[in-house]
């Protein structure tokens, strides 16, 4: 009886396993100010920036319409103010009601912007351009996903390209889980946007080239979305979707704060990291591949300017040295 009653549970047990191992985005951080976002299911949002979804469970098929906010997006009522330049902590947790941590830790992270038909608290982005302004994956080590991190409850963090033009845009948050994507449909889609009023005076943005629709930016057998070596080492990631909007790649960068409480609170585990954030900062690159052997893309390491740089550098050098023993002969 103990046995069948088991077996009657289990479906049951796995079900809400599953439903459990997922996550939302419960609040961004813009330049020190904090905008709350909704829980799921309640019966009264309160007013936010952030677009309430229905679900935590991921959207799959990258044709689903459902990927360009999530699952039955509603318009928030407010709208955050930010600048070029601006700093946004975007916090994911996992379960329904926020106090569980982001589960996955496989995928990248990436964000895109959209320029809103009026405002974005009643803009309908269905036809939106999108155009992608930073994206992480691998970690230099080439074996960590610094999606990682948001394990931790640390935010992942954006800047807002420092000469984008001023208006209303809607900021897309997506985590990609590939955890399943080793075959066709496997990949697991979270996007989030986040309703925002650029001010300042600058005036650059993409092209057209550098835009897409959601749906339209994907396909599920993009590189990036079907990886079936996903688990064999050396990875070498390619991101999906378009590259990083060129007046983005010096204007944008993302990275991975300390953790923080539930309560939305930094937490520093040390006392060195009292006056900065947890991680390195990674700024967004003009590549769009991540591998073992190389820094994950995101990451500004060395850039090629800098190892012309230090080539010059070095030849200048070898020849003074040369020079120097010349005259002494």
């Amino acid at each position: 009886m103990m046995l069948r009653t088991l077996v009657q549970l289990l479906p049951a047990l796995a079900i809400s396993t599953l439903v459990s191992a997922h996550g939302f985005v419960q609040q961004v951080t813009i330049d020190g100010t904090v905008y709350k976002g909704n829980n799921l299911n309640v019966e009264t949002p309160a007013a936010s920036i952030i677009r309430l979804v229905s679900t935590n469970s991921p959207v799959k098929g990258a044709t689903n319409p459902a990927i360009n906010c999530g699952q039955d997006a509603q318009f928030g009522s407010l709208v955050g103010n930010a600048n070029p330049g601006s700093q946004l902590e975007i916090l994911w947790v996992g379960g329904t009601d926020g106090t569980s941590n982001w589960p996955h830790n496989t995928g990248p992270l990436m964000h895109y912007m959209a320029k809103c038909d009026g405002s974005c608290s009643t803009y309908n982005s269905t036809n939106a351009e999108w155009f992608k302004i930073s994206e992480l994956g691998l970690e230099p080590n080439g074996n960590t996903w610094y999606q990682a991190s948001l394990n931790s409850r640390a935010p992942a963090n954006v800047t807002i390209p420092s000469t984008l033009a001023p208006g209303n845009y809607l900021l897309r948050a997506e985590i990609i889980a590939l955890q399943l994507a080793m075959s066709e449909g496997g990949a697991e889609f979270y996007p989030a946007c986040i309703q925002l009023q650029i001010g300042g005076d600058q005036t650059q943005g993409p092209t057209s080239s550098e835009e897409c629709t959601f749906p339209g930016c994907y396909t599920d057998t993009d590189p990036g979305i079907l990886t079936p070596n996903i688990y064999n080492p050396p990875i070498e990631y390619t991101f999906p979707g378009p590259a990083v909007a060129t007046f983005a790649n010096t204007g944008s960068s993302s990275t991975l704060s300390s953790p923080t409480s539930a309560s939305g609170s930094s937490f520093n585990p040390t006392s060195t990291l009292a006056n900065g954030p947890a991680s390195t900062v990674i700024a967004s690159p003009p590549s769009t591949t991540s591998n073992s052997t190389a820094t994950a893309t995101g990451t500004c390491m060395l850039s090629a300017r800098s190892k012309e740089d230090a080539v010059k550098r070095n030849s200048r050098t070898k020849r003074m040295h040369k020079q120097r023993l010349v005259r002494s002969h």
